[in-house]
């Protein structure tokens, strides 16, 4: 038998390991290049064309939806004109009156004794006045034969007529002056509509606001015509003309729509919302409608004139202001703007802008001034 080596074997073992190894580096070496060589050398893609559309004059009819209020077509507080004691009440909270009806009687004993004590006086100066009357004719008549009246006597007897003239016309003031005040012992409607609000009962002192009473005897609403108010901010009011119809909506009554025309315009902003008052008149007849209720109205803003309208995604709003991007030649431009009236998606704009100039149809800033892009023009129909 032959004895082997273990040393040898042991090296032996090694250079086939290896060997081993270098093949399979060589082969995945060989894999590699293969795969190198199979893939296709990358080019780098050309940008996307920016989409673009060339500007139009339109007429845009545009909607605007704003909040109103329903008033009273003429509502008045009803106090006493004279302090007294109330001595009968004839309405109560929505009683329908007609206007000059009788609302309420009061007492006050020292108006009658005023009025007593006027006509006594009136009655005593209306005496005074009919002698020194009577006395100038007799003197002017006697005057007319010639020596038997002195010209200063005539004087002096005309002079007090006039004196108790006046005091027969100051007496008879101070007694139509009493007998007016008597007369606000009686309430009554001074025009035609419903109670409202009713704050007295009989017996109840009442006098003139702050003398008496610090609440209104009676609240007094018109209510067969309202008037629907609204703000129109300063955007709008070009739109705006006297006798424009809009329609409107209640809480009240859902999906019932009512109708209405402007009637009065303020002609002034208020300085606090910068918007114009606008009223509209509303028949209600039926007094379905209730003086406070808030109102949903629409109002249709129909432009005079033609106007350039873009897409809304064609402005943008920057921290420097309110551009389009306009392209000329490839060259980008940003174009400041004022924005108008918008509906369904479009807008009015206003600025340095010809009919026919390509504008970027979705901005970003990510396009900047002054930059090269390269634009296609839009598919899509006009907008109308």
């Amino acid at each position: 038998m032959y004895k082997i080596n273990s040393t040898a074997a042991m090296n032996a073992k090694t250079i086939c390991g290896i060997a081993l190894l270098a093949l399979a580096t060589l082969q995945a070496c060989k894999s590699g290049n293969a795969e190198k060589k199979a893939e296709a050398p990358k080019v780098a893609a050309a940008p996307a064309a920016t989409e673009a559309i060339l500007l139009e004059k339109q007429k845009l009819s545009a909607s605007l939806q704003i909040p109103g209020e329903l008033i009273a077509f003429q509502q008045v507080d009803i106090y006493a004109k004279v302090s007294s004691f109330v001595r009968k009440i004839y309405v109560d909270v929505g009683s329908q009156v007609k206007q000059g009806q009788l609302l309420a009687t009061m007492e006050a004993p020292e108006i009658g004794s005023q009025l007593s004590a006027a006509e006594s006086r009136l009655k005593s100066f209306e005496a005074i006045y009919i002698a020194s009357k009577a006395n100038y004719d007799r003197l002017l008549e006697t005057s007319k034969t010639p020596g038997t009246i002195s010209p200063n006597d005539l004087d002096l007897a005309l002079a007090r007529q006039k004196s108790d003239y006046a005091q027969f016309q100051a007496a008879k003031a101070s007694y139509r002056e009493v007998t007016d005040n008597s007369n606000y012992l009686e309430i009554r409607a001074p025009f035609s509509g419903v109670i409202t609000t009713r704050n007295t009962n009989t017996g109840a002192y009442v006098g003139p606001s702050g003398k008496g009473s610090d609440l209104p005897m009676f609240t007094l609403q018109e209510q067969g015509k309202l008037r629907l108010v609204i703000a129109v901010p300063e955007t709008y009011i070009g739109y705006l003309k006297d006798n424009s119809e809009v329609n409107f909506s209640t809480k009240a009554y859902p999906g019932k729509k009512f109708s209405a025309r402007v009637n009065r315009m303020a002609g002034a902003l208020d300085t606090r919302l910068r918007s114009q008052r606008i009223e509209m008149d509303v028949t209600n007849a039926d007094k379905k409608l209730l003086p406070g209720m808030i109102a949903e109205v629409n109002l249709q803003l129909n432009a005079n004139d033609s106007s350039f309208v873009v897409p809304k995604s064609a402005i943008l709003n920057s921290s420097t202001g309110t551009y389009v991007i306009g392209v000329t030649n490839g060259q980008v431009n940003w174009i400041p703007v004022q924005k108008g009236a918008d509906a369904g998606g479009k807008i009015e704009i206003f600025g340095k802008l010809q009919t026919g100039d390509t504008l970027v149809k979705a901005v970003s800033e990510e396009i900047r001034d002054h930059s090269v892009i390269k634009v296609k023009l839009s598919t899509e129909k006009p907008l109308q």
